[in-house]
């Protein structure tokens, strides 16, 4: 590798708006953390996560169940993309990649991206395998009861 090669950034690390669809969806660590439903107070705008999941979310891989289709089964799922992240990265994680790095920070050590590994979100504590509870399992007037801290 010469030094010229070692100058260019890596893709995750230029601006979102310069990313391709399949530089994009990589930029997801696959944590689960955007499938949690949240609510939004209506007066002060300040989101609060739950442990309840999107009924999509299969809570061992953190990954969705149908995530082409996704918004077929959830109209209201958040479908991220470079238009729109300046309006909706407020309501992602604080560790989201795409979050991240449109506020301009680095991705965490623990990002596939970085690692190599897809193992690697799951073995730092960063995803929410194994500690969710289904939104179906639960009343949605209930969903205060299961207000949790945001995951970090």
């Amino acid at each position: 590798m010469t030094s010229t090669a070692r100058l260019r950034p890596r893709f995750w690390e230029l601006p979102l708006s310069h990313l391709n669809r399949r530089e994009w969806e990589a930029l997801c660590d696959g944590c689960g953390k955007c499938c949690l439903n949240k609510l939004e107070d209506e007066e002060s705008g300040e989101i609060t996560f739950t442990s309840i999941a999107c009924r999509l979310l299969d809570g061992e891989t953190c990954r969705c169940g149908q995530y082409e289709t996704r918004l077929q089964f959830v109209p209201e799922c958040i479908v991220l993309s470079p238009q729109n992240i300046s309006r909706t990265a407020y309501f992602m994680p604080k560790s989201c990649a795409y979050r991240l790095r449109y506020e301009g920070r680095p991705l965490p050590d623990w990002h596939p991206l970085i690692s190599g590994d897809p193992e690697s979100v799951h073995d730092a504590g960063q995803s929410v395998r194994g500690w969710t509870t289904p939104e179906f399992e639960v009343p949605e007037d209930e969903w205060e009861n299961y207000l949790i801290e945001e995951p970090v």
